[in-house]
C-alpha cells in the first residue's frame, strides 16, 4: 500500500515540475486490482437468502430448479402418488428464471 502512495506522490511532484495536468498522468497508472459496476456505483446487491438455499441454477444458465416441499415428514397420510410427485424436481418458469435472474440472485445465477 505504501509503494502505491509513493508512486502517486512521485507522480504529482513530476507533474508540479513539469507543469502538466495532474489527470493526464494518474490515468496511465496500472490497475492493481479488478472493478465491477456493482463496485464502482458504490453498491452492491444482496442475493435473497430464501432463493439461495431452494434455488439452484441449471448448467446452461437459462433456467433454475429446485426440490418440492412436503416430502420429507408427515408421509403416513399422503398417496403413494402424491409422495411420487414430491420427490421430482421442479424446473422454473420463463417468469421466475428473469426474476431469479435479475432479483433474487443477481451474482450466482450463472
Amino acid at each position: 500500500m505504501f509503494s502505491l502512495g509513493r508512486q502517486l506522490l512521485w507522480t504529482a511532484q513530476s507533474c508540479l515540475r513539469q507543469q502538466q495536468p495532474v489527470s493526464s498522468t494518474l490515468v496511465s497508472l496500472p490497475r492493481f486490482f479488478s472493478t465491477t459496476r456493482a463496485v464502482e456505483a458504490g453498491y452492491k446487491m444482496k442475493s435473497h437468502s430464501g432463493a439461495k438455499k431452494r434455488w439452484r441454477s441449471l448448467a446452461s444458465g437459462t433456467s433454475f430448479k429446485r426440490g418440492k416441499a412436503g416430502h420429507s415428514h408427515l408421509n403416513v397420510t399422503k398417496a403413494p402418488g402424491r409422495k411420487n410427485r414430491l420427490s421430482t424436481t421442479a424446473y422454473s418458469t420463463p417468469a421466475q428464471t428473469h426474476k431469479l435472474k435479475k432479483l433474487l440472485l443477481p451474482y450466482g445465477s450463472g
